[in-house]
């Protein structure tokens, strides 16, 4: 996988503008990317109709567009992508590593929503169906901002789902086959998705897909310690000063102070930030705002 041209992506969902704490995944990961001289793109992560909010996707690539965060190839989105999650699905359940569940949350609220084997009550006419995780399932990985990561998949988190019971894609499904097809191989996001990275290399081994390398940014937190974009203080950024908003985020990612300094457009501000980038500067830790 490491001969493969380095490649990172920014996946945002549509459920609204974007917010300081996403654009400090989308402009590190676009850091980490050009830093290795890679490709860097952008994938819409719209498979869950109910979340979506109409014209957040149009305003998150504005926003992006605003910043100089442009992609290298079009944008791929994920409502587009039904035939390629079918086929793998198809695998997995060929190769008996998936099962139809018909299992619901209150049947599994017993055993604290991890699911080991079926408790069913009743069939129902619209199943899950989920990855077989077996016992033993220990996935550890070396994260590059965060360290040595370890998680017992089948204990923790259990048989989990990849096509949920009203028809939609899971995420982990989406986001594997998607990292796959477009040949990612850096995964660069917050780290409220540090818990999903096990789960994904599972899957990835499932289906013969490559292990990206993964690191985890510092979650922005407002005052009461709560995630940003769970905050009412998760306004949606301005693209009106491109320039102080990437130095802004600049400062979040840790990096030196005087890197940026003399640079007033931001497509100066961009090549100045990919020479200096010191991905060991990055907090390891979550960042509480004021």
């Amino acid at each position: 996988m490491n001969s493969l041209v380095p490649c990172g992506r920014f996946a945002p969902s549509p459920t609204g503008p974007l917010h300081a704490g996403s654009l400090l995944a989308a402009f590190g990961s676009w850091l980490f990317a050009r830093q290795r001289g890679g490709r860097w793109l952008v994938r819409v992560e719209d498979v869950d109709p109910p979340r979506t909010v109409p014209g957040a996707a149009a305003s998150q690539l504005q926003m992006l567009d605003a910043l100089g965060l442009r992609g290298d190839a079009p944008v791929m989105w994920q409502n587009t992508r039904d035939a390629a999650y079918q086929e793998a699905l198809d695998q997995l359940l060929a190769d008996g590593r998936a099962f139809v569940c018909h299992c619901s949350r209150s049947d599994l609220a017993a055993n604290g929503g991890v699911h080991h084997h079926c408790v069913a009550r009743r069939t129902r006419p619209d199943p899950a169906i989920r990855l077989r995780v077996a016992p033993g399932s220990v996935v550890g990985f070396e994260d590059g901002i965060r360290g040595p990561q370890r998680q017992d998949v089948h204990a923790e988190v259990g048989d989990f789902v990849l096509r949920r019971a009203d028809g939609c894609w899971a995420y982990q499904l989406a986001a594997v086959v998607d990292d796959g097809a477009q040949q990612v191989t850096d995964v660069v996001r917050g780290a409220d998705l540090l818990d999903s990275t096990p789960r994904q290399i599972l899957l990835q081994r499932a289906l013969g897909l490559p292990t990206p390398r993964h690191a985890h940014l510092p979650l922005l937190l407002d005052a009461s310690g709560h995630k940003l974009s769970k905050s009412l203080a998760a306004l949606p950024a301005d693209a009106g000063d491109p320039a102080a908003t990437l130095r802004q985020l600049w400062q979040l990612l840790g990096q030196a102070p005087g890197a940026l300094e003399g640079s007033a457009g931001h497509a100066r501000i961009l090549d100045l930030a990919v020479a200096a980038f010191d991905p060991a500067r990055v907090p390891r830790h979550d960042i509480s705002l004021p």
